[in-house]
């Protein structure tokens, strides 16, 4: 992003990068696609050759390799994003703020390579950025409430499997390798899971599925441990009434004792 209009300071290439990142996403799930995974390693003969910034779905099974560039992209990017695409077997896509120059855009379209314009200026009011942002923390506090009360108490067992992946993996090819399930598979049972309600259906990203999938988890285990409350209690009650039955019982007996002892002690006078 480029704040020079509005700040004396400018970003680091590091930072700049990192804000272009976090727009980049947020416009691919605006769009409709699913983060599956981010900063994915491409790997050859256990050899890591490279890295794309995302792997997303686009909602029907198709995955794709994302490059992230804060400026332009240039004809290395483009070959870049297309050979790390054909190494993972998915298909390319660029998010950028347009083509460096005209072999750049030739390249993207020779090679297939989808390629989504950002604007090239993002500027705000300070006091805006501010509503912006209370309004995203209020939403996304609704959105989690919205979730730990608002997901079925009872699922299937292949539902219950899929969230405990998700909850205990690091990416997206984790989880699937856990249930020995391909990546598409894996992806497809994610989506059924959203068409069934258990999942909501703004959770794109890998690591927002992980967070829901680990509240899911905890809210069953506090459902298991006040169950178990709720019985130990129920056994307390069992074990103070029997123990009152038999304190009566006991009181009864010496009852009958003394009664037995008095007329003995009459019998023999």
């Amino acid at each position: 992003m480029n704040f020079e209009k509005k700040s004396t300071k400018t970003f680091s290439s590091s930072r700049r990068w990192v804000s272009s990142e976090r727009v980049a996403v947020k416009v691919l799930e605006e769009m409709g696609y699913n983060v599956l995974d981010v900063r994915k390693k491409v790997i050859v003969n256990d050899t890591v050759v490279g890295e794309v910034d995302a792997i997303i779905d686009d909602g029907s099974g198709q995955l794709y390799a994302v490059e992230i560039k804060a400026g332009r992209i240039d004809v290395s990017g483009i070959r870049q994003a297309y050979v790390n695409s054909i190494i993972l077997g998915i298909k390319p896509l660029v998010i950028c703020k347009g083509f460096a120059d005209d072999a750049a855009k030739e390249l993207a379209e020779k090679l297939g390579v989808k390629v989504i314009q950002l604007s090239d200026v993002f500027l705000v009011e300070s006091e805006e950025l501010e509503l912006i942002f209370r309004e995203v923390i209020e939403d996304a506090i609704v959105d989690y409430f919205e979730i730990f009360y608002g997901i079925p108490h009872t699922i299937s067992s292949d539902y219950l499997e899929i969230l405990k992946a998700l909850a205990t993996s690091i990416n997206i090819d984790e989880a699937a390798e856990k249930l020995k399930l391909d990546v598409h598979s894996f992806v497809k049972k994610v989506e059924e899971m959203r068409n069934n309600g258990i999942l909501p259906k703004w959770a794109k990203r890998y690591t927002t599925l992980k967070r829901i999938a680990q509240l899911y988890i905890q809210r069953q285990n506090i459902a298991g441990i006040l169950e178990d409350i709720s019985k130990l209690y129920e056994l307390l009650r069992s074990i103070i009434q029997q123990l009152n039955q038999l304190t009566q019982t006991l009181s009864n007996i010496n009852k009958q004792v003394t009664k037995i002892q008095s007329s003995l002690q009459q019998a023999s006078t």
